[in-house]
């Protein structure tokens, strides 16, 4: 019974942080139409960003802090810098658009290489949060159970800003239709950062909580990236909402596979992708 309940607190923290950097995914997915395939290699360089934080401020916390927002604004940069240029009407656009952020990937994935070399990184967890704490009939560890607080709350504060602010209704508004939007006068380039910035920031988010949980190395933005797409379908491509319930679902998913093999958790995520896509192909909550 110990064992189930672990398994349950294990699941739900890979499934946060899958949430997480779906529900970033998702809020450039909508905006863009396109998928972000960048939106990996954004994960790793912002785990690594937070590992050099560390590295000279021997702070997690400034490194929690910093990273992230750091890498919101590198987001803004490359929509505003490189993604801006290649909006069109011509459906051929988004080709380039693709072929744009397959190649930023790459060459984020190669900066890494470049700056911190092939080898994996990792931290401790600050020494306010080292240790276990007992939930219920077991012992778990305090940075997990932090993960999973930070996780719920930053995902609540992204609901708050979609659902209760203006430029929250306005990219919703602009997921649905983007040309009304564009008729009410409403510079849409500027959505088009924001939302960029966003999702870049979500994504960091987690990479900076998943160092001192799993660690990094160089390829991680690959199998994030990979499951990230597995959530947003699951969940329903452009919904928010079903982001977050499929990124908990998936986490979970793997993790209670394990019971069966220690590498069957791969597998199952795409044999229930499947068996979604079977019965609704447009997601859990994806509408026609």
């Amino acid at each position: 019974m110990d064992l189930l309940y672990l398994k349950l607190l294990n699941g739900l923290t890979t499934g946060a942080l899958y949430a997480m950097t779906a529900f970033g995914l998702t809020f450039i997915l909508g905006m863009l139409n396109i998928p972000n395939f960048a939106h990996g290699a954004l994960f790793a360089l912002g785990g690594y960003a937070a590992y050099s934080i560390i590295q000279i401020t021997g702070s997690y916390w400034w490194a929690l802090l910093l990273a992230p927002l750091l890498m919101s604004m590198l987001g803004a940069l490359l929509e505003r810098g490189v993604l801006r240029h290649l909006y069109g009407s011509n459906p051929d656009d988004d080709n380039y658009l693709l072929l744009a952020l397959f190649a930023m990937a790459i060459m984020l994935q190669e900066m890494i290489i470049i700056i911190w070399g092939g080898a994996g990184a990792s931290s401790l967890p600050p020494d306010l949060l080292v240790g276990a704490a007992k939930i219920g009939p077991v012992y778990y560890p305090k940075f997990r159970l932090f993960l999973l607080v930070i996780s719920a709350v930053v995902i609540l504060l992204a609901w708050l800003f979609i659902e209760r602010t203006r430029a929250g209704a306005l990219i919703r508004a602009a997921i649905e239709n983007r040309e009304a939007v564009m008729l009410l006068g409403v510079d849409i380039r500027i959505l088009f950062a924001l939302s960029f910035a966003l999702g870049t920031f979500l994504t960091a988010l987690a990479g900076v909580l998943s160092l001192p949980v799993r660690g990094l190395h160089p390829f991680i933005g690959m199998d994030i990236l990979t499951v990230s797409f597995v959530v947003v379908v699951v969940g329903g491509l452009g919904n928010l909402y079903g982001a977050i319930f499929a990124g908990l679902l998936i986490g979970l998913l793997q993790e209670f596979a394990t019971y069966i093999d220690p590498l069957a958790s791969w597998l199952t995520i795409y044999l229930a992708m499947m068996l979604v896509l079977l019965v609704r192909p447009n997601g859990l909550f994806g509408r026609r």
